[in-house]
């Protein structure tokens, strides 16, 4: 059985590590919440703190979407209601209200609701992603914003090509990779390798009909064809930075996946994020990037898991060459002690975390601590990711203070591409998917305080 005594009963890590904000599309911050959960959700903490920076926008996100309650909006998230259950009359209206969700000023926060009859928010026409009350919020807001407006513009563009891969019309390249996965050591090589295949996909959407009607109904001009087709790219990546990140994991901490009955990841902390809208094909490339691999089970464990993705029972045999994908709502140290120690599944070869969040907020970390510790102390492989490298030194100093033996960290090759606005406060530098990453085995740690600190001073 697991240690459970010493799981639930070690310290927090010192209050020496300040916890961080760090916020992309679903912002992590510590709020005060009542929720239904006994358990803290890090899709409803992110929800409300938006109101944080912006008071209302949390109403007036609900009010565009046509919902009353976060309880209504999560249960979309969940996979337990339509998206086309929103009351959209039209695609243009779909379009119209999601952009609305943005229109609030980005120098002194005023929502549409707040402004006089004589006022209107207007968009910055440089990047079409922020708007302003006025011209003297824009001038005063411009110092900043510079920094950060052409990043921006990507986003604007991104946000809108999203819709295709929501829709099915941009489907990602597949198929065995022509060159060794040693080779692929990032981006470069990977679109390189993919380059035939992957022109003509390109090609194929650039010139479909989704992407025709997409550009009829969003109510602003078209890019080029080369900003259409830089946006798909960033699309790719930031899809396929999960299944690739996996491999690297795998690869760097020495994982097996020529085993008899194949190999086992499991994928902590997952949410809607990782879930809602994965179909089984999102994962092949990981299969791809280890051929004659006999098996690959992925496995989502979370609290925020959408419900048309969970799977409580035991998962059918792994075939040779297979990727397979399935998912379990509740918390990990629980799954643990109700599906592993019992035999129902496979003792995992790796453990991997997306963005856990736990330095943002006392009561993520709280709610980490058991899984940490249990990852800790049966020295489990263990990869996570983070969005910065600020996010990177005061993860690795809470993991320190855990006492795991971090073997390695670093800027992750195969981080997503896509730029991602800190939804309520967009003058913060964009953030990147999966942008480092940090792996640990078992306890004791080779590095003290002092020297990681030098460490990771030294990384960017």
């Amino acid at each position: 059985m697991a240690p459970r005594s010493r799981q639930r009963r070690h310290k927090k890590p010192p209050s020496s590590v300040t916890p961080m904000v760090v916020t992309p599309p679903t912002v992590v911050t510590s709020v005060p919440l009542t929720l239904s959960k006994p358990d803290p959700s890090i899709d409803a903490l992110g929800f409300f703190s938006l109101d944080n920076n912006v008071p209302g926008l949390s109403q007036l996100i609900l009010q565009k979407l046509n919902m009353k309650s976060y309880e209504e909006y999560k249960l979309v998230l969940d996979g337990g209601a339509s998206v086309s259950g929103f009351g959209f009359g039209c695609l243009q209206e779909m379009f119209q209200k999601m952009e609305d969700t943005f229109r609030f000023c980005a120098h002194c926060r005023a929502l549409p609701s707040g402004l006089s009859d004589s006022k209107v928010l207007r968009q910055c026409k440089r990047c079409r992603n922020v708007y302003y009350c006025g011209p003297e919020c824009q001038r005063s807001d411009w110092p900043e914003h510079r920094k950060v407006c052409q990043e921006l513009r990507l986003v604007a563009v991104d946000r809108l090509m999203e819709w295709l891969l929501v829709t099915g019309a941009f489907v990602l390249p597949s198929g065995p990779w022509p060159c060794l996965a040693e080779v692929v050591q990032g981006w470069d090589t990977w679109f390189s390798m993919r380059c035939l295949q992957l022109d003509a996909t390109l090609d194929a959407v650039l010139g479909s009909h989704a992407m025709t009607t997409l550009w009829a109904n969003v109510g602003r001009p078209k890019p080029d064809p080369d900003a259409l087709q830089g946006s798909l790219k960033r699309l790719l990546t930031d899809a396929l930075s999960r299944p690739l990140t996996l491999g690297l994991g795998l690869r760097a901490l020495g994982i097996d996946v020529g085993k008899t009955g194949g190999s086992t990841v499991h994928v902590v902390g997952a949410s809607h994020v990782e879930t809602f809208l994965t179909r089984p094909g999102d994962y092949d490339e990981l299969g791809y990037m280890f051929p004659g691999h006999l098996g690959l089970c992925v496995i989502m464990v979370g609290i925020d898991v959408s419900a048309g993705f969970t799977q409580s029972t035991s998962t059918p045999p792994l075939e040779p060459g297979t990727v397979q994908l399935s998912g379990h709502r509740g918390l990990y140290h629980d799954f643990w002690e109700e599906q592993v120690e019992t035999g129902q599944i496979a003792h995992p070869d790796l453990v991997v975390a997306f963005h856990p969040g736990f330095h943002a907020s006392p009561d993520l970390m709280e709610a980490w601590l058991p899984t940490l510790l249990l990852l800790r102390d049966y020295e489990i492989p263990t990869l996570i990711t983070v969005y910065s490298h600020q996010e990177l030194a005061a993860s690795l100093q809470i993991l320190v203070d855990l006492d795991t033996h971090i073997t390695a960290y670093g800027a992750n090759p195969f981080a997503s591409l896509k730029p991602e606005e800190v939804y309520s406060n967009p003058n913060k530098q964009p953030v990147y998917c999966n942008a480092y990453y940090i792996m640990f085995l078992g306890r004791s740690c080779q590095l003290d305080k002092k020297q990681l600190e030098e460490k990771v001073d030294g990384e960017v």
